[in-house]
């Protein structure tokens, strides 16, 4: 089975948050919710030059997940391939696996009561396309994902 995998060059980022309008429009998530964001650590402009300092966070799909741990549903599991899936439709809302995540990248819907994180667009990669976020939409090309 491939191994897939995403990765982001930070210093490339420069904050447009066309990933995170992808990844909404794809995932359909609740107002609020971001599985992927893009925080400004500091950027300036000084005399005309722009000194950027973005950071793009989402699931990083741990090989040994502590959300998967700390979810008392099970709702949260690693794929053979990879990628760490959240089943919505078992999660408690108990937010252990927010708690737990050390990238601070599960969030919560307080409409459905529920859990979100990334789940690297399996229902695309399944299909041999790559995620939303990934998916020529970010105009600093430093989303990339791989498949080995």
């Amino acid at each position: 089975m491939p191994k897939h995998e995403i990765f982001i060059d930070h210093k490339l980022c420069w904050g447009c948050r066309t990933c995170e309008v992808a990844c909404k429009q794809e995932n359909r998530a609740a107002a609020g919710v971001k599985l992927i964001s893009v925080r400004d650590n500091g950027s300036k402009i000084l005399d005309d030059q722009s000194e950027f300092a973005f950071r793009v966070n989402l699931c990083r799909h741990c090989d040994d997940p502590p959300c998967a741990d700390a979810c008392p549903e099970e709702a949260i599991s690693k794929r053979e391939d990879g990628i760490v899936v959240m089943n919505y439709d078992l999660c408690s809302g108990c937010q252990a696996c927010i708690d737990e995540c050390p990238y601070d990248a599960i969030a919560f819907d307080d409409d459905e009561d529920i859990a979100q994180k990334c789940n690297l667009c399996h229902h695309r990669v399944d299909f041999g396309l790559i995620p939303a976020c990934a998916d020529n939409v970010c105009l600093a090309h430093c989303i990339h994902f791989k498949c080995d």
